[in-house]
């Protein structure tokens, strides 16, 4: 598995043993930010990632480190292994959830959108196809494909022979690589795109507004139950466009979400939604508003500690 930079993320670590930061404490906090975002690839939301993490500490400070020759290797098993039953559980919770299911945004660095991999890995549209994968596939797929580990260590992380996560990994490529978005876009031209949807929506200028989304555009907006919000997918531009000029007059803030430029409504000074996008040759093609309360309730949290 390569180093590379990952989302920015909470800052809290595992507690200390009586004040001494000893060995295993010092390769899990290393490690941190690697371990939250493979868990928050494979459940697509960062509360939940968070609580993996902790589930991870308490097992990672039980084991016989002496008897440990790869501790990364050895940590990404235990949160692997931890989200994976999360994830298990989690499937059947959001077979009753009302309306559209979204994840859970998160607040990244603006650095991370320039490892073009690593933000197309979790952006919103990734995390959505993703979540059509089975969730041994879903964590072989992360594993592999965004990580980069071998197929060894992949088959002990997921408790299969190395030959059955080949053909695991084989059958996850080929089911994502027919659901991706359809090319890499520049941060640029996400930037352009989104700065001309803001003045648009914010204007209420119904023809700015047609001219930047695609004809076929799909509006997801996830209240959960609590936060009006269609209960189903908005599909075509004008359709969605009516839906938004509702909307006009709101002020939207840029923000760095899930790797890539995204928006913020705030109202009482809280995070009412955030709407993330997805752009294909240059216009808009996806919108994803998040506005359930607990799924804004971490970058509320995050957005204060840093801003």
């Amino acid at each position: 598995m390569d180093e590379r930079s990952e989302p920015a993320v909470g800052t809290a670590g595992p507690p200390s043993r009586d004040g001494a930061v000893d060995s295993a404490t010092r390769a899990f906090v290393a490690h941190r930010n690697l371990l939250f975002t493979v868990a928050y690839e494979m459940l697509g939301s960062a509360a939940d990632a968070e609580d993996v993490l902790q589930e991870t500490w308490l097992r990672w400070a039980d084991v016989d480190h002496a008897a440990v020759l790869d501790q990364r290797a050895y940590l990404v098993k235990i949160v692997t292994r931890q989200a994976l039953m999360r994830l298990r559980t989690l499937g059947r919770r959001r077979e009753s959830y009302v309306g559209p299911w979204l994840p859970e945004p998160l607040l990244t660095a603006p650095d991370v959108a320039e490892d073009v991999e690593l933000a197309d890995s979790v952006s919103m549209a990734m995390l959505l196809v993703l979540e059509t994968l089975q969730p041994t596939e879903r964590a072989v797929f992360v594993l592999r494909e965004v990580f980069g580990l071998d197929y060894d260590e992949i088959a002990d992380a997921v408790g299969k022979s190395p030959a059955a996560v080949r053909q695991i990994a084989h059958r996850a490529r080929a089911h994502v690589a027919a659901r991706r978005p359809r090319g890499a876009v520049s941060p640029a031209e996400t930037r352009d795109a989104l700065e001309a949807f803001q003045r648009a929506v914010e204007t209420g200028d119904l023809q700015r507004l047609l001219d930047v989304l695609a004809p076929d555009v799909v509006l997801l907006t996830d209240g959960g139950g609590v936060k009006q919000a269609a209960l189903a997918p908005v599909t075509g531009a004008g359709a969605v466009a009516r839906v938004l000029g509702r909307i006009a007059a709101v002020a939207l803030r840029p923000a760095h979400v899930n790797g890539h430029p995204a928006l913020i409504v705030r109202l009482d000074g809280e995070i009412d939604t955030v709407m993330a996008v997805r752009i294909d040759d240059g216009l808009i093609t996806g919108l994803y508003a998040i506005r359930n309360p607990e799924k804004l309730s971490y970058m509320e949290r995050e957005t204060t500690l840093c801003c």
